[in-house]
């Protein structure tokens, strides 16, 4: 690699550096210092290289997930190559509850002081089968996980971000969720519904102007989720989850020149 744009990078994190040569926005390291971000599903994915990504730029992650054992990997990876301070919060999503979310805004308070940002990445895919022979129990899952959820959470944790100077919250979508296919069934039916909360909670925070609200379609991208999909795909036909995150970043440091809140953003044509 010639002059890589974050040479610190390339022996602690070579493919977010190597990455980071194309990406079309460069922020300055550090850009998130002091902020503490909340990502769910943070165990694997696109949610493992958000909140890695993140560290890597000064934020202290709360690192959300069902198992703990993924996110006690992402954990040490951070303490290892960052000075920030990660947490791990074991949480499934299936069965969050009131309750659960609550105790998770009096630790994040007690702990942090404060939140600046709520990306809510975790989803469930369940089967590729027409709706006709949908199970019911299955739709509900995946409704439960994908937008159900991320209602609770940030009903929990919003008086946390509406009390920052500049939150801001991160709707991870998908294509399906804005053009309906054949056979994506409630995966693509509960990111309409993550795409409509999106323009719901910008509508009604717009006015105060203390959280700004995003929703990210990362496009195919090489994860488990997206082999589990397309079984037969080559992964390497499609970009490593690093590839994106100069949108998350330009989005999640937040300063001058940025889309208007309730924008939908396409990681794969978005411009700064």
């Amino acid at each position: 690699m010639t002059n890589p744009p974050y040479p610190e990078l390339v022996p602690t994190y070579p493919q977010l550096a190597d990455a980071a040569a194309r990406w079309r926005h460069h922020p300055q390291p550090g850009c998130l210092q002091g902020k503490t971000i909340v990502v769910t599903g943070s165990g694997a994915g696109i949610g493992a290289t958000t909140a890695k990504t993140l560290a890597c730029f000064g934020a202290n992650v709360v690192l959300l997930g069902r198992s703990r054992k993924p996110l006690e990997t992402v954990f040490d990876w951070i303490e290892a190559h960052t000075q920030t301070q990660p947490v791990i919060v074991p949480c499934d999503l299936e069965n969050l509850s009131e309750e659960v979310a609550a105790s998770l805004e009096a630790s994040i308070r007690e702990t942090y002081g404060g939140l600046s940002a709520l990306v809510h990445n975790a989803s469930m895919l369940g089967p590729k089968v027409p709706l006709a022979l949908y199970p019911l129990a299955e739709w509900q899952q995946v409704m439960q996980t994908n937008i159900t959820a991320p209602f609770v959470l940030t009903k929990a944790l919003f008086p946390l971000l509406d009390s920052a100077d500049d939150a801001c919250v991160l709707n991870i979508s998908s294509t399906v969720g804005r053009e309906g296919r054949a056979y994506w069934g409630a995966y693509a039916a509960s990111k309409f519904a993550l795409e409509g909360f999106s323009q719901i909670l910008a509508d009604e925070t717009e006015q105060a102007g203390r959280i700004r609200v995003y929703s990210i379609n990362p496009g195919g991208t090489r994860t488990r989720m997206r082999a589990q999909a397309y079984p037969g795909e080559n992964p390497a036909s499609v970009p490593v989850a690093e590839a994106h995150m100069d949108l998350y970043l330009y989005l999640l440091a937040g300063g001058k020149d940025l889309p208007p809140t309730g924008s939908q953003l396409d990681a794969r044509t978005w411009q700064p």
